[in-house]
């Protein structure tokens, strides 16, 4: 059970909050940090209520049965456990950002938006009010303190498959040092041994998947069950040229990259390019015009020292992307541009890109636009 890097935990007994949101990853978190002679406190928090679920296919996250399984697990582990009800600000820091960020054309990452404007901020203070010393999560992703720069900084986890990082870079110095992600440098088989030997019973529960709201139903659907439909406008599908091949009935419908569901055809496989919000346009074209070495990007969080000078590390354009290796170039306005040594198949605005320097996250922003300005 050691980790790939090693992994802040608080050697002397203390209070820790644990983020438990049903799944097996916060459930054994909690009945770890028990075992390791601390004082543990399960809090969970309701965001949705979404109705449908996929048994024994996906997980879900933070709804209603998602936190009986929590409450069981605190049961089991006899713990104190709590619940917050967070429906009206989850929808409005998250669900309507998702929406209006796909009527803009951009495609969002609403788990990254839900840790930093959700999650993390509610859940520390909540943790403070408790009178806990740290918040634990589930996440793989591992944090050590630097002892010259008296500094917490983030690695990736120690499952490769399964490290999380990319999804922690909008977090502070001041969250970090009060943050623990005990499990970060495990194995998840030996996460799901652990909860075999803890007796939880949500030992064999599928992972969640990555869209906790969305559960069954396409993004399209969603939004469109949503939003009037007056705000699904209809547009021109355009070459990269201009010249108009079809339309559609909403930017919503596309991202960056898709191929199927076009509707228009050409001498070749069409690929959607771009996605114009201002003129409401879906450019479309050969897939060899998705490959770009250059993006924008906005919105910065360094987690340690801010990067004012020119520097070469690798970035991630996607959770599941492969690092690759660029070359940032800080610019006046506190954006940031980013030259890839390899092009980059549909960088897409909406999501984030997220830097490191071997295993160690520097942080990130969010994809503004494909080419330098």
């Amino acid at each position: 059970m050691s980790s790939i890097i090693p992994n802040f935990v608080p050697e002397k007994p203390s209070r820790i909050v644990v983020a438990m949101s049903g799944g097996v990853d916060s459930s054994v978190t909690a009945g770890w940090l028990k075992e390791q002679g601390h004082e543990v406190i399960g809090i969970s928090l309701q965001l949705h209520d979404m109705a449908e679920k996929i048994e024994n296919e996906f997980g879900t996250c933070c709804s209603l049965s998602d936190i009986m399984d929590a409450r069981r697990v605190a049961e089991k582990l006899k713990i104190p456990f709590y619940v917050n009800n967070m429906e009206e600000e989850f929808r409005q820091a998250v669900v309507d950002d998702f929406i209006q960020e796909y009527l803009n054309g951009r495609t969002p990452n609403p788990c990254i938006r839900c840790n930093e404007k959700v999650k993390f901020r509610q859940l520390m203070d909540w943790a403070l009010d408790l009178g806990a010393d740290y918040l634990a999560t589930g996440h793989y992703a591992t944090v050590i303190p630097n002892s010259e720069t008296n500094q917490m900084e983030l690695f990736k986890g120690g499952d490769v498959d399964k490290d999380q990082s990319y999804f922690l870079f909008a977090m502070k110095q001041e969250d970090l040092a009060r943050t623990l992600f005990p499990i970060g440098g495990f194995e998840k088989k030996v996460v799901r041994d652990l909860a075999v030997k803890y007796g939880l019973l949500v030992a064999n529960k599928p992972d969640s998947q990555e869209i906790c709201f969305v559960q069954a139903k396409s993004y399209k659907d969603f939004i469109e069950e949503e939003v009037p439909k007056e705000l699904l406008k209809p547009g021109n599908i355009v070459d990269p040229e201009g010249r108009v091949l079809g339309q559609h009935t909403g930017l919503h419908q596309f991202t960056i990259g898709q191929r199927k569901g076009l509707g228009v055809f050409g001498k070749e496989p069409l690929f959607v390019l771009a996605l114009r919000g201002k003129t409401n346009e879906v450019v479309v074209g050969p897939e060899q015009n998705l490959f770009r070495k250059s993006a924008l990007v906005s919105t910065l969080n360094w987690i340690n020292d801010p990067i004012t000078q020119p520097r070469k590390l690798c970035a991630k354009i996607r959770y599941r992307a492969k690092e690759s290796p660029v070359e940032i170039v800080p610019r006046p306005d506190g954006k940031l541009d980013v030259r890839f040594e390899i092009p980059q198949r549909a960088i897409t605005p909406g999501q984030a890109m997220v830097f490191y320097e071997g295993e160690k996250v520097l942080g990130g922003g969010w994809i503004e636009d494909l080419s330098i300005q």
